[in-house]
Order: structure tokens, then C-alpha cells, then sequence
């Protein structure tokens, strides 16, 4: 009986033991498919963007505007006298030089009272010549011959005058330069002070810049400044600022820089120029594209390629020139950041790098290489 209930025992151990057996596997089977399930759903949930490296380049601070451009030299031609306009001897898109003739008004007026005045002049040079004589001999008063000596000095300044007038006719350039305007005909009735031509310099141009104040410690006489126009697409014209105002205008809150640009045959008053101005330069900056860049909750971020994840890490931005970004802390260079796709990232994001398998490869290398060196 008893060697019986032992054999049942036995019988009944074992079939414990393989049941454990068969659920322990049955157990890691599941676990295991589990995981292969979590892996390929996380593939297929892999976020694709697109990756830039930081790398050094060459950046500089600078501030854009937009101005329209003026000559420095330009002068309104005016009539110093009446008279009807005989001749035009120059006209728009001329170029001239100072005292060059411009136009004749009718001198005729001019001359005949010119000659009245001179006629009247010997007269009176003939009267005090005899008074002179006269006088010496002390048979004419003092009185009298001063009368005419005062006559004699009013009619040649009269002459002066005169002759002045005359020389009004004919109307001449102030400055060196190219008509840019005329506004008068031939048989005009001209008045004095009637505008008759615009003479502009464009050999040496400026811009006036409105300029913030925040800007204000960084402008100064000197700075180099670039220049393009839409009149002349794809060319760049260089300059200088010439001048800072010193006063900050309390309603616009802005001050006036002046970049001057000369020896420019191309360019024309009245261009319309998007100007940037240089403040600083680094030759050897860490940089990366400005779309990499995340901006809010007080912080610039950027998404970080490591190990395939997509890391936020937080970054000191320096420079902003164009279209891209220096980066003064929390990046090294040949780290790979989202540029694209970063809209829809979180921390620790799986991604897909779409853009260049071997660039993909090269940053994701880099990426694991940082991570365990500041492991």
C-alpha cells in the first residue's frame, strides 16, 4: 500500500512539473512576439524630417533696411532776372559742367539800359573832371563838388548793376553734373527766381536710414554697407555709413544713418535700394540653419539627432545672418538638427531621416558618438 501511494506521488510531481514546463513557455513565447510587435509598431510610427549640420562658417551682425537713394549735390536752376527765353542749350540727360550755359533770355532789354547807364556815366565823369579843376582853383564850393563826386559814385554802381543784369540773360549751371529736369520752353516769359532746370551730381549718392534705437550702440562712422536695387537685379554695390545723428527721435523712437555710396556710374537718384549694415564679423562661427531653430516657453531649442530620437536641447543663439543661426552653447560641431518635420516632434521622438541616407548616416554616427562621450 504504501510503495502504491508513493508511485502516485511521482506520477503527480511530474505532471506538475511539465505543466510549469509548458506554461513558462507558452509565457516567454508571448513576451517575446510582444516585443517583436512594440518594435515593428514603433518602425512604422518612425516621424520622417529633414537634418542639417552644424557647421563653422563665416557670420556677421548686421541690421536691413530698405531707402531710396539722393545725390549729395543737386542744384535747382533759377532765372536771377526777367526776360523771354530765346534759346535752350541744354537739355534732359545732358551732362554739364559748372558755369556751362544753359539758356539765353532776351538780351536786348538788358543792353539798352546798360548803355543808358554807361552814356550817363561819362557824363558825369566829364562834370567832375571840370569841377576837379574848379575846385582846385577854388571856384567852386566844397559842397558842389562833393554833390557830384556822389553822383559819379551812384552811376557806376549803377553801371555795375546794369551790367549784372545783363549777364542774368544768360543762364548757367551752379554745379557739375547731368540735367535731370527742365521746366521751361523757348518763348517763355520768364520771371525771377522761376525754376528752369535740375543739375544732379550722381557721382557721390547717400541713403538715409531710420534707424531703431536699440541699433543705436551699434552704428558708427565707417561701417562697410551693401547695397542692391531693383533697377539692376542680381548685383551688389558697396558703401559706407558716413554719418550717425547723435539725437534719437522721441515720436518714431529712431535715428537717422547716412550710407554714402560713391563712383557708382550705375547708380541714379532715386533708386530703390534694400541696404544691410555690417556692425560685426567672426570668421569661424558654429552655425546652423535658422529653420532648425524653436522658439517659446522663454527658451530657444532644437531637435537633436541621437541614436534615431529626436532630442530637444536647449541653445544660446548669436548672430542671425540670413538664413542662418549661430550657436554660442549646446551644440558641437557635425551635430545633426531637424530643419524639417520638427512641427510635429516631441521629446524623444523616433525619427526617419529623409534627406541623404549617407548624410543621414554620418550625422546619426556623430549623434551616437556625443551621446556616449557625455555618457
Amino acid at each position: 500500500m504504501t510503495t502504491h501511494n508513493s508511485f502516485r506521488h511521482l506520477i503527480l510531481v511530474a505532471v506538475i512539473a511539465a505543466t510549469s514546463l509548458l506554461v513558462a513557455c507558452s509565457g516567454g513565447a508571448k513576451v517575446d512576439a510582444a516585443k517583436a510587435e512594440n518594435a515593428d509598431k514603433e518602425a512604422d510610427t518612425a516621424i520622417p524630417v529633414e537634418i542639417a549640420r552644424a557647421a563653422r562658417r563665416p557670420m556677421s551682425a548686421s541690421y536691413a533696411a530698405t531707402a531710396s537713394l539722393k545725390a549729395v549735390r543737386e542744384a535747382q536752376v533759377v532765372s536771377m532776372t526777367s526776360g523771354v527765353l530765346l534759346k535752350l542749350m541744354a537739355e534732359e540727360g545732358d551732362t554739364v559742367k559748372a558755369g556751362d550755359v544753359l539758356a539765353r533770355l532776351d538780351p536786348d532789354r538788358k543792353g539798352l539800359a546798360l548803355a543808358q547807364s554807361e552814356a550817363q556815366l561819362k557824363k558825369l565823369e566829364s562834370e567832375y573832371k571840370r569841377s576837379l579843376e574848379l575846385f582846385e582853383r577854388q571856384l567852386v564850393s566844397a559842397d558842389a563838388h562833393g554833390k557830384i563826386r556822389s553822383d559819379l559814385d551812384v552811376q557806376r554802381a549803377a553801371v555795375q548793376i546794369a551790367r549784372l543784369e545783363l549777364s542774368y540773360t544768360s543762364i548757367t549751371a551752379p554745379i557739375s553734373g547731368v540735367i535731370a529736369q527742365r521746366m521751361v520752353k523757348v518763348g517763355n516769359l520768364i520771371q525771377p527766381n522761376t525754376p528752369m532746370f535740375t543739375v544732379v551730381d550722381s557721382s557721390s549718392l547717400e541713403a538715409v536710414l531710420n534707424v531703431p534705437e536699440r541699433e543705436f550702440s551699434t552704428m558708427r562712422a565707417g561701417l562697410p554697407v551693401t547695397m542692391q536695387v531693383d533697377a539692376l537685379p542680381g548685383r551688389t554695390f558697396a558703401g559706407r555709413v558716413d554719418r550717425v545723428s547723435p539725437v534719437i527721435d522721441a515720436g518714431s523712437g529712431t535715428f537717422r544713418v547716412t550710407a554714402a555710396f560713391d563712383g557708382v556710374r550705375q547708380l541714379q537718384p532715386g533708386m530703390f535700394g534694400r541696404i544691410e549694415l555690417v556692425y560685426d564679423q567672426r570668421a569661424d562661427a558654429l552655425s546652423i540653419p535658422r529653420d532648425a531653430l524653436i522658439e517659446g516657453d522663454g527658451e530657444t531649442a532644437v531637435f537633436v539627432l541621437r541614436e534615431n530620437k529626436a532630442v530637444r536641447t536647449p541653445v544660446q543663439v548669436g548672430f542671425i545672418n540670413g538664413a542662418y543661426a549661430e550657436i554660442r552653447e549646446g551644440l558641437v560641431e557635425g551635430d545633426g538638427v531637424v530643419t524639417v518635420g520638427k512641427v510635429t516632434l516631441r521629446d524623444g521622438a523616433t525619427v526617419e531621416v529623409v534627406n541623404g541616407a549617407d548624410d543621414a548616416s554620418a550625422v546619426a554616427a556623430k549623434g551616437s558618438a556625443t551621446t556616449a562621450a557625455k555618457q
